[in-house]
């Protein structure tokens, strides 16, 4: 298996296609696997890299550092393929890497699409939004805390989707049943710790100085990052865009690949 050693740790890693370089950053439900809808599209144009980060998948994370170490891991993977600039596509988890990098490379980073996300932001986040939206987060939240809600697909998917939702289910089986034995909810708490610590989080002052263009892409009907709240995030970033795909859950990529792929490469190709 191809790997890369980085920060103590064998990050594993795939390539796929040849042209300018896109890196897919999973979410905390997913890995390297999870981007099985967007590698044989983007590859017919892009030279494709999806990893596991460290913890999760098949990248071991011997040293327990979690998520305060994905910035650098990145940076040592891109080295390691000898990638000097790049373009980043995170899933909701991978927002923290993906955004945390472009802040702290921004030479290395052409764009970058937020997919379902606005980790690495949260707490710039929350204190820009008004109460109003505070309010109605909270409410959601606590509903789902309240009713061990789990779901990050849209309402209905796993009905309409039987086959693509027991996929899901089973990509993110890698993480709790494999090499890692992720416990999920213990590393999730580690992430929101990591993003309300002033010291580690990226500050407004950080994020209004991000140069490369910038896309958010919502999903109509999720919970976890709900779109009102990604909307604050993207007036935080100058020349920001989003977009909301109708129908969609915290998985627009997974859900609703086709128009994922099609908003995504449209910007890609605009951002040059």
């Amino acid at each position: 298996m191809p790997t890369a050693e980085v920060s103590g740790v064998s990050l594993y890693y795939e390539e796929h296609g040849k042209g300018l370089p896109v890196v897919f950053a999973h979410g905390a439900g997913g890995n390297h696997l999870s981007w099985w809808q967007q590698v044989p599209v983007f590859s017919r144009k892009y030279r494709c890299v999806t990893f596991d980060h460290r913890g999760w998948g098949f990248s071991l994370d011997g040293q327990d550092s979690g998520p305060a170490a994905f910035v650098e891991d990145l940076r040592g993977l891109l080295d390691h393929l000898g990638i000097g600039r790049a373009a980043l596509v995170a899933q909701s988890m991978g927002g923290l890497t993906c955004l945390g990098f472009t802040i702290a490379y921004p030479e290395r980073v052409s764009a970058l699409v937020m997919g379902n996300t606005f980790a690495g932001m949260r707490r710039e986040v929350w204190l820009a939004a008004d109460e109003d939206l505070r309010i109605n987060a909270r409410a959601v939240w606590d509903r789902r805390r309240r009713e061990g809600v789990k779901r990050a697909l849209g309402p209905g998917f796993a009905r309409r989707e039987k086959q693509k939702a027991f996929l899901y289910k089973q990509i993110r089986l890698l993480n709790e049943e494999g090499p890692n034995r992720l416990q999920t909810e213990e590393r999730v708490l580690r992430l929101r710790a990591l993003e309300r610590d002033p010291e580690a989080a990226a500050s407004r002052e950080a994020l209004a100085a991000i140069q490369a263009p910038v896309l958010f892409i919502g999903g109509e009907h999720d919970e976890v990052m709900p779109p009102p709240l990604m909307e604050v995030a993207r007036g935080l970033i100058p020349g920001a865009r989003m977009v909301v795909v109708p129908g969609a859950g915290h998985s627009v990529y997974f859900e609703e690949p086709e128009a994922f792929n099609r908003i995504a490469l449209e910007f890609l190709a605009d951002a040059g």
